[in-house]
């Protein structure tokens, strides 16, 4: 009996040809839409080339671009990160001049938060990256899938905050 560890399956040293086997991530969204984002967010932070600017900035900046005075909660939960990681993203922010916080007057711990002048002139530079980044894949859809594409992933997004309980 040898110690060796033996691999379940041998398979050759060269690269597969042509599309691999996702084997049990067949039927994963989160395997699909994260290995997009994965390609998407290594290459839009190389256009970038700003080792400040945390991933997720773009993103958020928008949203509160969008949104002035919305809550930490709300983007938190709209970005998809807890509420420390959307802390740093804002104290990161603040120190680049793009946002500023502010007490709300009806409720003392809430945050509203706003895009400085500074901040618009970054999201307007950012944009046109994201764009750029995105415009290879966005020209293999037609509009109407595109818009397909989209919508189903508002849907998705949206039950994600549904009771599963229910």
């Amino acid at each position: 009996m040898t110690s060796k560890l033996e691999p379940i399956a041998t398979v050759e040293p060269d690269e597969p040809q042509g599309e691999i086997s996702l084997g049990i991530l067949e039927n994963l969204i989160g395997f699909r839409i994260r290995r997009i984002q994965n390609h998407l967010s290594r290459s839009f932070n190389a256009l970038l080339n700003r080792d400040e600017i945390r991933p997720g900035v773009f993103s958020a900046l928008a949203l509160i671009s969008a949104n002035p005075g919305m809550s930490q909660k709300t983007l938190a939960r709209e970005v998809g990160f807890d509420k420390a990681t959307i802390v740093a993203i804002l104290d990161n922010m603040e120190r680049l001049g793009w946002t500023m916080r502010q007490r709300s007057k009806t409720d003392r711990r809430r945050h509203l938060l706003f895009v400085t002048p500074v901040g618009e002139e970054a999201l307007a530079e950012m944009h046109g990256l994201a764009r750029n980044n995105e415009a290879a894949i966005n020209a293999s859809l037609t509009d109407t899938e595109r818009q397909t594409l989209q919508a189903l992933l508002d849907k998705l997004y949206k039950h994600c905050f549904v009771d599963v309980s229910e």
